[in-house]
Order: structure tokens, then sequence, then C-alpha cells
């Protein structure tokens, strides 16, 4: 569904926003914007990707699926990115799907007209190259977390991520969709939930899950949290105070 778009002056996504004057009031005429519902598919592993999409609130998730249909979260994108990362790299297709998994809104833009807007402003495509590697670090570092670490600093990681990309302080999810994210078994993650909500950091029940103590929180994610935000945070040149000024 399309909304009236919202100011060029202050567009809500910090990549639309990091760029100057000029590069920004060539792309807005190009962008649409729409509504973002929950588990809509933006893109389809091995369809051809029609759009780009520069989120303004919630967030989507990279999903990664197996032959046997189970399927895990690889990365998320919330306002400090873009979904179309294919695209930028020159291929027209994934073999991701990427689902929105907290409802929002976004500026839309046909691939044609992103990859033309690429090939007349360098501005643009270095600004969008710098995060594709910190997006790349950011799937990196999630293998890595899964792999090696407990559920419950994995579930306090990702809780974090979904935080810093949410609205408020309350976010819908269920533990179905959080072992899809954790890639770990509807017990486990219960197991996990009700650990974090006795310490008082969370709070969760009837689809829905609350942060209630953010420093708590940190305190128990392992350290792919803050290496993760950190890049996020050069990209824009956030260098200090990251644990303080975690939203984007």
């Amino acid at each position: 569904m399309a909304l009236s778009v919202t100011s060029m002056s202050s567009p809500r996504n910090r990549l639309l926003a990091a760029l100057p004057a000029d590069d920004l009031a060539r792309l807005w005429p190009r962008l649409e914007a729409v509504e973002l519902p929950l588990q809509k598919v933006l893109h389809k592993p091995g369809e051809p990707i029609k759009d780009v999409y520069f989120p303004e609130s919630g967030w989507v998730s990279m999903l990664a699926y197996l032959e046997d249909g189970d399927a895990a979260e690889v990365g998320m994108a919330g306002r400090e990115g873009f979904v179309g990362l294919p695209v930028l790299l020159g291929a027209d297709h994934d073999d991701i799907e990427a689902m929105v998994q907290a409802p929002g809104t976004a500026l839309r833009m046909g691939t044609q007209a992103f990859r033309e807007e690429l090939e007349r402003s360098p501005t643009l495509r270095g600004l969008l190259l710098r995060y594709a590697l910190v997006h790349h670090g950011q799937v990196v570092r999630t293998a890595a977390c899964n792999g090696r670490h407990h559920i419950d600093q994995r579930l306090a990681r990702w809780l974090l991520m979904a935080h810093d990309r949410a609205e408020g302080d309350e976010f819908p999810m269920t533990h179905e969709f959080l072992s899809m994210m954790l890639a770990v078994r509807r017990a486990g993650v219960t197991t996990s939930a009700g650990t974090l909500q006795r310490a008082g950091h969370i709070q969760y029940g009837r689809g829905r899950i609350t942060v209630t103590d953010r420093p708590g929180l940190e305190s128990v994610a392992c350290e792919c949290y803050g290496v993760v935000r950190r890049s996020q945070d050069s990209l824009f040149g956030v260098s200090e105070g990251w644990r303080s000024v975690y939203r984007p």
C-alpha cells in the first residue's frame, strides 16, 4: 500500500539521511512510501528482485531456507540499512528470502531506477557499498554466534538488535518465530526467555516482548552485539557512547 512520502529534508532511513542534499533531491522523485505489513515477503529465493527498500520503521529479516523447509535468520535490516543488496552488487536475484518481521514503512524504488541512480551518483554507490560491508559483518557474526555461544547470550543479542530497530520497548514476537531466528528448538527459546524474564530483563506474553532492563540484557549478551553495533555506528560517524545512544 502506497503512502504519502515523508519530508525530503528529514528521511528516517539513516542511509538516505546521510546523503548530501543534492543526491537526496535527485533520488526523491523516484522513491515511493509504502507500508511493510507483518510477514510480507519483499523478495523470494531465486526470483527476480523488482524493487529495493529503504525501511523507515520496523525491520526485515533475511532468511535462509533448507531442503526440509526449516529456515534461519542470517541478517536483519531496519532504518540503518536497505533491502536489495544483490542489486547493488550486480545481481538480479538472491538465494535468501527478505521477509518483514516487524511491521513498518519504507521508501521503495524500482530496480532499474536504482541501478540508474547508482551509475549517476558515486556518493550513493560508495555509501551503500560501505553498508554492504557492515551488513556482511552482521551476517558473519550471526553465524559465529549461533555456532559458538550459549542460547541465553544469543537471545539477548537478538533482542538488543530488535530493540535498536523498534519504535519503543515493546515489539511483536512469538517463541516459534524466535526459534527460527536463532535456529534452535522452540523449547530452548522458551527456557531462555524464561531465564531473562525472571532476571527482570524482559517481559513476554501473547506474542509480544517488552525490554524492561536494557543494561541487564547487554550484560547477558555476548560480544557479538557490540562488534556489530560499533561497525554500524561507524558508518554514520558515531564513534563513542554507542551504548547510550543505541537507537538509530
